[in-house]
C-alpha cells in the first residue's frame, strides 16, 4: 500500500495532466516521464506503442504460433532524453532494441513483456532475468554503457491488439514501492493511455505518424489554420496541407471535423 503523501502527489500530477489541450499529448507524456522518474530516481523513460499483427501473421511471413512474440511488434517508440552521444539516432539503443524485435531476433528480455499479455503489469530486468543475463551481450550492448543498471516497465492493455508501455532507467535496482508505485500513477489514467497512442499512429491510424506529422496533428487539434500551422512549424503552406491529407488518409478521416470527432469518442 502506498504512503498517502505519495498517492496525493500522483493525485496531483493526474490533475496537471488533465490541464494538457487534445494537441498537448507530446507535451503531456514528457509532463508526466519527468515527475515519474523524480519519484523513483530514474534517469531516463520510454514511451512505446505496440501493436499485435494480424492473427494469422506475424509480419514476415511466420505463423503466429510459431512467433515467440505472437504476432506483437513495437510500432512507435519515443524517448524522454535523447542520447548526446548518438545525435543521428535520439532513440539510441531504443532504436536497435525496435530493429531486433521485430525482426524476432529474440533475446530472453524481450520475453518479459509477453507474460500475461493483455493484462495490466509490470516487468523489469533486475526483478525479472537471472543473474547471468547481466554478463551476457545484449546487456553489455545496449544498457551497461548507457549507465542503466535496472529497468522497468508498466504495460498497459488498451484494447486486444493494441498496448501501451512507459519504461524507466536507473543506475540503481528499482525497490518494490518504487514499481509499486509507478504501477499505481500508470494504471489509473487508461484515458491517457489511449490519447497518446492516438497522437502516435498506432491505435488506429493506418501506419505511424512521423515526427513532423504529430507536430501538424497536435496542432490541428487545437484548431490552428494550415497557414498558422506553416508558420508555427516553418513550413512552405504547400507541405503543411500535403501533411494535412496524409494524416487524414490515416486515420481514416476528411475532415478537420471528423478528426476532432474521432478524438472525442477516444476521451
Amino acid at each position: 500500500m502506498l504512503d498517502t503523501a505519495i498517492q496525493e502527489d500522483i493525485h496531483r500530477l493526474w490533475d496537471e495532466l488533465t490541464d494538457f489541450e487534445a494537441g498537448q499529448a507530446e507535451a503531456a507524456t514528457c509532463h508526466l516521464q519527468v515527475r515519474l522518474c523524480d519519484m523513483v530516481n530514474a534517469r531516463n523513460s520510454t514511451w512505446g506503442g505496440a501493436i499485435r499483427l494480424q492473427a494469422h501473421e506475424g509480419g514476415d511471413g511466420a505463423a503466429v504460433g510459431e512467433d515467440p512474440l505472437q504476432g506483437w511488434r513495437v510500432a512507435v517508440t519515443r524517448v524522454l532524453h535523447p542520447f548526446d552521444e548518438l545525435p543521428a539516432a535520439q532513440e539510441g539503443p531504443f532504436k536497435e532494441l525496435q530493429r531486433r524485435w521485430n525482426s524476432r531476433e529474440i533475446d530472453p528480455s524481450f520475453l518479459l513483456p509477453m507474460r500475461e499479455v493483455g493484462r495490466f503489469r509490470t516487468y523489469g530486468l533486475r526483478r525479472d532475468l537471472p543473474a547471468d543475463w547481466f554478463d551476457g551481450p545484449a546487456y553489455r550492448a545496449f544498457w551497461a554503457p548507457h549507465g542503466t543498471h535496472d529497468a522497468v516497465w508498466v504495460g498497459f492493455p488498451i484494447n486486444g491488439d493494441a498496448e501501451s508501455h512507459f519504461g524507466f532507467y536507473a543506475a540503481h535496482t528499482f525497490t518494490a514501492p518504487q514499481i509499486a508505485l509507478l504501477a499505481y500513477a500508470l494504471r489509473g489514467i487508461k484515458w491517457f493511455h489511449r490519447h497518446v497512442m492516438l497522437t502516435s499512429g498506432p491505435l488506429v491510424a493506418r501506419a505511424p505518424l512521423t515526427p513532423t506529422e504529430r507536430k501538424v496533428l497536435g496542432l490541428l487539434l487545437g484548431e490552428a489554420s494550415e497557414k498558422r500551422i506553416a508558420e508555427q512549424l516553418s513550413l512552405a503552406t504547400s507541405t503543411t496541407h500535403q501533411h494535412v491529407v496524409a494524416l487524414y488518409r490515416k486515420f481514416g478521416v476528411r475532415s478537420r471535423a471528423q478528426l476532432m470527432s474521432l478524438w472525442l469518442s477516444w476521451k
